[in-house]
């Protein structure tokens, strides 16, 4: 089955330059104009709202999109390069999550990141498994973005002793970690998700993935403002990732850490 992507844009220009980008995922476009906002948007539907479309002003945007998020649709926006949405640009960041598009070269982007969120099958898939910064446990984060923490042992093969490597299958579903014993480990995705009642559901130490940020961005040479520019993510919402007040998605994450030089997982490592 096709799933649709509603566009909110008056603007002929706008679904042309995304349509070819969400087919690449197999994924539909809508046009919907703005006047005919409220008669589409439904709870886990996904809304484009183009910035640049004439009738919307700054408050009538942030109302759109609020409205959107308030239904339980998933908002993301597309503003003109030319800044005129400047003044509600960071609080649009925050209510679409960080998926705002600022110029066109982000759409490919953000199209990839629309699949990723419809993909009803992301929760069986590991995204990264590694030992946790108190190394009692094991840290696995799932496709959503779930983060699983397991105290060891995790099953009766388990010997404590240490973790040599961890390797995923080719469809991320299982995990396989190595013990300096030789025993081997495995996990599976789908299963860890569907017994939240067995694992602690942990967020993303947000002051402490601020600070290795922040450590890894200075011995790339880099300042906040040149991250920004990488990015096109502004640098007071990078400076709040750094100070740990702002825990990023992994999308945004992964955005910070290409811009740096680095894998998403050296991020996401505890300092050594």
């Amino acid at each position: 089955m096709t799933i649709t992507v509603t566009l909110s844009t008056d603007r002929p220009a706008f679904p042309s330059l995304w349509r070819p980008f969400l087919a690449r995922h197999g994924l539909e476009a809508r046009v919907c104009v703005p006047d005919q906002l409220a008669s589409m948007v439904q709870s886990g539907s996904v809304i484009v709202f183009d910035g640049g479309s004439a009738a919307y002003t700054e408050d009538e945007l942030l109302a759109a999109v609020g409205f959107a998020r308030a239904l339980g649709a998933v908002p993301l926006v597309q503003l003109p390069e030319s800044g005129v949405m400047s003044e509600v640009d960071d609080v649009l960041d925050e209510m679409c999550t960080g998926q705002v598009a600022r110029h066109a070269s982000d759409v490919s982007r953000l199209a990839a990141a629309i699949a990723r969120r419809l993909d009803q099958d992301r929760t069986k898939r590991f995204e990264f498994v590694t030992i946790s910064p108190r190394d009692s446990e094991i840290l696995a984060i799932l496709g959503d973005g779930t983060s699983l923490l397991m105290s060891r042992p995790v099953n009766d093969r388990d010997d404590g002793s240490d973790v040599r490597t961890i390797t995923l299958t080719e469809d991320a579903d299982r995990a396989t970690l190595e013990l300096a014993t030789g025993a081997k480990l495995e996990l599976n995705a789908d299963a860890l998700a569907a017994s939240g009642d067995e694992v602690d559901h942990a967020p993303i130490d947000g002051p402490r993935l601020g600070a290795r940020l922040r450590e890894l961005r200075l011995k790339a040479g880099l300042t906040q403002a040149e991250l920004a520019r990488r990015t096109g993510i502004h640098r007071p919402n990078i400076a709040r990732v750094e100070a740990g007040r702002h825990t990023p998605s992994l999308e945004t994450l992964a955005r910070l850490a290409e811009a740096i030089g680095v894998p998403t997982t050296r991020v996401l490592a505890p300092s050594r």
